[in-house]
């Protein structure tokens, strides 16, 4: 049985297997008291069980579907009230595989209010609590095709990108004020996230593919050395930063009171 000190409470979504799974399971023998939230009572049960009796944390669960407004609400009001919870992993997710003209257009709907409008709902509720304690970490869950816009379907990116821009959105406001804050980047992780979204990981090279133990540890070595942007599979972590200093290098000249040169009328 784990003998860490009590670190307070993490609150991870989609917790019930893959990657919220293995956070719960890492986060519990790290010495985290859990509250796991997910839509599967059964599986998130069956987590919650195992890692009580494996490392004597307490753990709590909460069945939600975080696309329905009510039990969206239920977690906010949670995340504000809970003075003990030191940590928030937004993990819960899902994604798409298929083109636009492709997709039904209900389904990508409820992919945008997963990974964007919960996520920005439980975060707006945690954060604030964080800054006032002046302690807490935030786990955003995104994912290479924020930085790869071609892979996969367009919808799908979008909502990744915007979990990558709102953390680092975020660090800029409030990583002074005492809050860690994370995105982390998977490339093809093996869980069932790939049978939901249309594709079985199967039908994908093996060399792509990270098991989620693999890619979570990765990601928590990242947390522990303070990245802000934690890319698992990245061999040099110098390639990141180049891409993000031409990013920045960009910023001087996005708004300026003329047009450039080069859209000038002959």
């Amino acid at each position: 049985m784990a003998t860490q000190a009590n670190k307070g409470t993490a609150l991870i979504t989609g917790a019930s297997s893959g990657i919220g799974a293995v956070y719960a399971d890492r986060l519990a023998r790290r010495g985290y008291d859990l509250i796991l939230v997910a839509r599967d009572v059964k599986r998130l049960a069956g987590v919650a069980e195992r890692l009580s009796a494996e490392t004597g944390r307490h753990i709590e669960t909460i069945a939600a579907d975080l696309t329905v407004k009510a039990d969206q609400r239920r977690i906010e009001e949670r995340l504000r009230a809970d003075r003990g919870i030191t940590m928030l992993v937004n993990n819960a997710g899902v994604g798409a595989t298929a083109s636009l003209i492709d997709s039904n257009i209900d389904d990508l709907d409820g992919m945008i209010e997963l990974n964007v409008t919960a996520l920005t709902r439980l975060t707006a509720a945690a954060v604030p609590g964080f800054v006032e304690r002046g302690n807490g970490v935030l786990i955003n869950i995104s994912s290479v095709v924020a930085l790869s816009p071609e892979l996969l379907n367009g919808t799908y990116s979008g909502t990744k990108a915007y979990v990558l821009n709102l953390t680092q959105s975020l660090h800029h406001e409030v990583g002074g004020k005492g809050v860690q804050l994370q995105a982390v980047l998977p490339g093809a992780t093996s869980t069932a996230f790939w049978d939901r979204a249309g594709l079985a990981v199967e039908h994908l090279p093996s060399e792509i593919v990270m098991t989620a133990e693999d890619m979570v540890d990765a990601a928590l070595v990242g947390l522990d050395q303070h990245e802000l942007v934690t890319i698992p599979s990245l061999p040099d972590a110098a390639d990141w930063e180049r891409f993000n200093t031409a990013r920045q290098h960009l910023g001087p000249n996005l708004s300026r009171s003329l047009p450039a040169a080069r859209y000038a009328r002959g």
